[in-house]
């Protein structure tokens, strides 16, 4: 079993993800899919989306995620092991 004592900061999500505007004038929405690791040391790695649904809105996905803090790792038997992530960003107008 694979520990991990961190999670995604919601707060930090909505701070760094900002609509673009191009998407907004256009009334996309969706949800993005961004896969990534958590190393060893908690840096986010690898991170790329899987299932996008406009350039747009990829790119801040993404951007966010590279962008994230560290997390503290995942162990494993007590020793840090890296975690892979699936992601579900969502994009909504009101």
């Amino acid at each position: 079993m694979i520990l991990v004592c961190s999670f995604v900061n919601e707060k930090y999500l909505k701070k760094k993800i900002k609509y673009p505007k191009e998407a907004r004038e256009k009334g996309i929405t969706g949800r993005v899919y961004v896969m990534f690791v958590i190393d060893k040391t908690g840096a986010v790695k690898d991170a790329r989306v899987i299932r996008g649904v406009s350039p747009e809105l990829d790119e801040v996905a993404l951007n966010a995620v590279k962008e994230m803090p560290k997390w503290k790792p995942g162990t494993q038997n007590g020793k840090f092991v890296n975690v892979q992530f699936n992601l579900p960003i969502n994009f909504s107008l009101k």
